[in-house]
């Protein structure tokens, strides 16, 4: 059975709030961004927040997707080869919210595995669309007296967290390969371009970190990528990064690595490390 808020959960938001990212605003915000069944859990939650200053509607459902080379996703409409889909083990509640500003609410989750299930991560997405909301007619002749006649947009937001079931035996190893330095055209910030290779039935997870290191100096962090993930059955992964290198620092005579670790509340590990030396 599935119990919801009756109310917003008010007194969780500074808790939240103080949670999440500030260096982004947006009007919809979650807490975890990531649910991961293992072992023995059966139930998870998401809080929403409604961070913009208007009440706002989300429909909640239950996607598939992909990812590409490239890091980014697409729907998945059917499953291909190796590709293992949770929607059909996963209930939630509530499937729609409404929410005045500044309020929460909890999403909760259960997991009901099947008899026989095969060893392996599988994965869907638990997706937050944020709906219109009717201001009165939208017809052109409600603006026939009207002297500045157009059509009016208003943005609407979403966004998806990935929530994956691990069963039985899972284990997945990562290495980085092709680091490559790109100093871009006059003016342009250099950027860093490397691969992850992926190996495993299970998906790999961490936070990605370029730094160079001068002859007899110290490294230094020039890029930074929190919450980078290769997911299964995908065996790699392109990805490039901006450097912001200080003033006065020539990338040179030195050694420029690319790091991927644990997140640092699963202890901060190096996963995979890689490095091109700069003459």
């Amino acid at each position: 059975m599935f119990y919801h808020l009756a109310r917003p959960a008010r007194l969780l938001l500074p808790v939240l709030l103080a949670l999440l990212s500030q260096s982004a605003h947006a009007d919809l915000m979650l807490h975890p961004t990531r649910i991961v069944f293992e072992k023995n859990a059966r139930a998870a939650q998401v809080e929403l927040i409604n961070d913009s200053k208007e009440p706002a509607t989300y429909r909640i459902t239950l996607v598939n997707r992909r990812m590409t080379d490239d890091g980014q996703f697409e729907a998945a409409d059917s499953a291909r080869p190796g590709e293992l889909v949770a929607e059909p083990m996963l209930r939630y509640s509530p499937r729609q919210i409404t929410l005045e500003p500044g309020t929460a609410q909890t999403v909760r989750l259960m997991l009901r595995k099947p008899a026989l299930l095969a060893d392996g991560e599988y994965r869907s997405h638990l997706h937050f669309e944020k709906l219109a909301v009717a201001e009165g007619s939208t017809s052109i002749e409600s603006h026939a007296k009207r002297s500045d006649i157009g059509v009016v947009l208003r943005a609407l937001v979403g966004a998806s967290i990935p929530v994956i079931v691990r069963h039985g035996a899972t284990d997945a190893t990562v290495s980085l390969s092709q680091l490559a330095l790109h100093r871009g055209a006059a003016g342009a910030a250099p950027s860093a371009s490397l691969q992850f290779e992926r190996a495993g039935n299970r998906s790999v997870y961490g936070d990605l970190e370029v730094s160079f290191t001068p002859q007899g100096g110290k490294p230094q962090v020039l890029a930074s990528a929190g919450g980078v993930a290769v997911y299964s059955p995908n065996l790699l992964r392109r990805a490039s990064l901006p450097l912001q290198v200080p003033a006065g620092m020539a990338l040179a005579r030195g050694t420029l690595t690319a790091t991927f670790r644990h997140r640092a509340d699963a202890g901060g590990g190096v996963l995979a490390q890689t490095s091109l030396p700069l003459p």
